[in-house]
Order: C-alpha cells, then structure tokens, then sequence
C-alpha cells in the first residue's frame, strides 16, 4: 500500500513538473488516500499484535 502511494506521489510530482496539474491533482489525492488507509491498518496491526503478544505471555504462565 505504502509503495502505490509513493509511485502516486511520483507520478503527481512528475506531471506537475511537466504541466499536467489535472494529472497531478488526481495522482496526489490518490497518494494521500493510499497512505492514510495505510497508516490506518499499521495502527491496526500493531494494536493486534500487541494484543497477541500479551495473550500468548499469559497462556504460558
């Protein structure tokens, strides 16, 4: 996910460059929706593992 949202940023960095700004509006709003739902599901996922993390300790003691 966060590497779509890189090739996104590029591409709207590169058609900015070159004077598409339709282009670039679009690539860089997809961009900043791809790296929110990216930081979304890392909170997700680091909040699950901490969860496991804590279940597996107490299922050994």
């Amino acid at each position: 996910m966060l590497k779509y949202a890189i090739i996104f940023a590029l591409i709207s960095l590169v058609a900015g460059a070159l004077g598409f700004t339709g282009v670039a509006a679009g690539a860089a709003g997809i961009a900043k929706v791809l790296f929110v739902v990216f930081l979304i599901l890392t909170l997700i996922f680091v909040v699950l593992a901490f969860k496991a993390a804590g279940a597996v300790s107490r299922a050994i003691k």
